[in-house]
Order: C-alpha cells, then structure tokens, then sequence
C-alpha cells in the first residue's frame, strides 16, 4: 500500500482511480464492506483503490478534548487499511485551510485536479466543505461534468443495527469483547513503544510495560486480561491496566501499563501489541500502596485464571 502525505505529493501517476474518503476509525466491518466494493469498483475500470483520511480527524481539530475517542490510533489505522489490500491511502492534513475548502473545491482540487477520480463512493453521514453542505447528492451534481462514476455507501448491520464506530466505543466501554471482535472482525488491540515510566510497578514486586497508546484519549478504561505481541513475543499473558493512575499520579494522562504473567524480559523502547480479552475490574485509587500491590497481585490471579480458560486460538 502506498502512503501519500499531502495534496503536494501527488504525481500525475496518481490520478485515475477509484476512491472513497472518511475518517475510518476503526476499520471495522462496516468500513471493510465499503473498500470490498471499492476494490471491486477499481478492479472493473482497471484503476488503482485510493482511500482518503484526515489527520487529525475534524472533530478532534475543533474539540480535542471533546472529540470520541480513537479505536485506533493513525499508525493502527494504516496498519489496518493496508490489510485490506487497498492500493493508496492519502492523507490530507486537517487544518485552518481543510476547513476552509469550499464542497466545489474540494470536488474539484482534491477528487478532480489532484486524483482524476474515475469512481466515487461516498456515506451517507460523509459531509465535506466549509459548510458542509458536501455530500453524496452534492457530488453527483458534478457527476457528468467530470467524468466520474459516484455512488452512496450501503450500510453494513449486525444483529439489525448499523455498524459503527460508536457502537463498538460503546461495547469497549461495557467491556463486551465478543461484540468487539464482531463489529471489528479482528481482536481490540492498543500498539505502542514501550517507555520509561515511574519504575512503581518493581518496587511493588509485579513490573510493568508503560506504553505509549499515540492518541488523545483512550477508548476504555479498567484492568484487563491480554495477551502481548511483539519482537520475541506471540501471544503471551498478561494484565493490563488502561487508565488515569488515580493512585500514584495526577489523574489527568491516560496510560496504558502491562505486566507479563511469569516472564522477565527487558521491553524498553520495544514496539507491542497488547490484545484486550476480558475486563476484570473498573480503574479505582487506592488509599495506600499496601492495598494497590494487594489489588495487583489479585488482578494477575485472576487474569492468569481467565487466560489459562481461554487458550489461545492458534487459527487467528
């Protein structure tokens, strides 16, 4: 797959293809459906697949504290666009100049001057434009005036309701990994390198991996059974801790610590891949450090309980 970073870095190789745009969060089932049929779509007109996000999504750009939080972070998005076999992902910066692009003009530099688009495949919530008043009836106006195809995005059920990346920041939230797993297809995973923290988790005896989780907020909170991935690593077990540290930190950043149950390896500066199966608990401060190494150690009993019930499956 290849990665084009702004509307700069696009040849004339690149035009003459078939594209969607939107923020893909996720890439769950929902947006799997639509780049199945973009595929399809570039494969009949002998056009490469381009799909189009924004970095940072627009609503972390006007409210990022308010923003939902992201199911995945940008390097897990491309990660996850890339398995589905698209040709290109462009990468449009949202900024002061983003928002001010007007719907024609986004037609006409983005999908027009800049990609020569062949086939549009725009959804039904999609709006573009400064306005907003961008959308699929709006683009199709133009339909015949520059040579493209465009067409609306099917929505995707399950259980008779509509895919969506609020629906599965609800079932995170819950807890409800089975849903997860469906909605997304795949496992709820936070990828990040693993940094030098407060070392609190040696003192109490049960050492942990601090994470960088690369994302504003993150989409669940409480302690977790997982299993890691990473260099060396294949699925081993492990408890997770996503949260604010009420106990020993200022509440305010989320993290994202792991113990691996029964190993001992140096992880510094390693990139993993933490893989969420069942929540344990809610995040909760504790009065002393006696009663958190207590929760600690009751957390890993239980996660290594959990994971040894739930062996891994191999054929994933």
């Amino acid at each position: 797959m290849e990665l084009i970073r702004g509307l700069q870095n696009l040849r004339p190789k690149h035009r003459g293809c078939a594209v969607t745009v939107g923020a893909f969060d996720g890439v769950h089932r929902g947006h799997q459906a639509v780049l199945q049929r973009l595929k399809a779509r570039s494969f009949e007109l002998g056009v490469p697949s381009t799909v189009i996000v924004f970095e940072p999504l627009p609503r972390e750009f006007f409210r990022p504290q308010e923003a939902p939080p992201r199911i995945t972070n940008f390097r897990e998005r491309l990660s996850a666009l890339a398995a589905t076999g698209v040709d290109r992902v462009l990468v449009l910066p949202f900024n002061k100049k983003m928002r001010s692009m007007s719907a024609d003009d986004f037609i006409t530099t983005v999908f027009v001057e800049g990609l020569g688009a062949r086939y549009i495949e725009l959804g039904d919530d999609f709006r573009f434009g400064n306005s907003r008043e961008g959308d699929f009836e709006y683009a199709q106006q133009f339909a015949e005036q520059y040579n493209y195809q465009v067409e609306r995005t099917e929505t995707v059920t399950i259980d008779g309701a509509r895919v969506s990346s609020t629906r599965i920041r609800e079932a995170l939230l819950a807890g409800d990994f089975a849903d997860v797993e469906r909605l997304l297809g795949r496992s709820f995973t936070l990828t990040g390198r693993v940094e030098y923290g407060q070392q609190l988790g040696r003192t109490l005896g049960c050492p942990t991996a601090n994470i960088r989780i690369e994302r504003l907020r993150s989409p669940l909170s409480g302690v977790y059974a997982v299993r890691v991935d990473g260099p060396q690593l294949a699925g081993i077990a492990g408890v997770a801790n996503v949260g604010t540290r009420p106990t020993v930190s200022d509440g305010t950043r989320a993290n994202l610590e792991v113990h691996l149950i029964d190993r001992t390896e140096n992880l510094y500066g390693k990139r993993l891949t933490v893989r969420f199966m069942h929540k344990l608990r809610e995040e909760k401060k504790f009065d002393s450090l006696d009663a958190l190494k207590a929760a600690i150690d009751a957390d890993i009993h239980a996660a290594r309980n959990w994971l040894a019930s739930h062996p891994v499956d191999t054929d994933r």
